[in-house]
């Protein structure tokens, strides 16, 4: 049925999509545990979030880059940039999310973290990384 869904023509890639799917659950994996090991050591829920959502996004752009968008070219720091801007906007909409998801409805951590990031990543950072970052991919 997902790939059914894929196919219909609502995602132009979807070969990258579920590879870079699959980078997003690599980098959320580092994301959870460092945002873990700061919230158990008192860093709040929000800035830990931030903080461990662009540690994350450093391993999924490498991941994005030269496996899901086949992008080869040599990193520029405009690239750079405009994964920067993708990460910290991510990082960010991630940091008000589990405010509302974590902290307001009390869902737990971990639980909190894995919804809210399929969220941002389906709303925002897959699109904006196919228009924005990779767009020659």
């Amino acid at each position: 049925m997902a790939w059914g869904v894929l196919y219909l023509g609502l995602v132009k890639n979807p070969r990258a999509l579920v590879i870079a799917g699959c980078a997003g659950v690599v980098g959320t994996g580092l994301d959870v545990t460092v945002l873990l090991q700061m919230v158990e050591h008192g860093v709040s829920i929000p800035v830990a979030s931030f903080l461990a959502a662009l540690m994350g996004a450093a391993t999924i752009f490498l991941l994005n880059k030269y496996v899901a968008f086949r992008d080869h070219s040599p990193i520029n720091v405009s690239q750079l940039a405009r994964f920067g801007f993708v990460a910290v906007s991510a990082a960010l909409l991630m940091a008000v999310a589990m405010n509302v998801v974590a902290v307001k409805f009390a869902v737990p951590v971990v639980v909190a973290k894995l919804v809210c990031a399929a969220i941002v990543f389906l709303i925002w950072t897959y699109p904006a990384q196919r228009r924005l970052v990779f767009v020659s991919a």
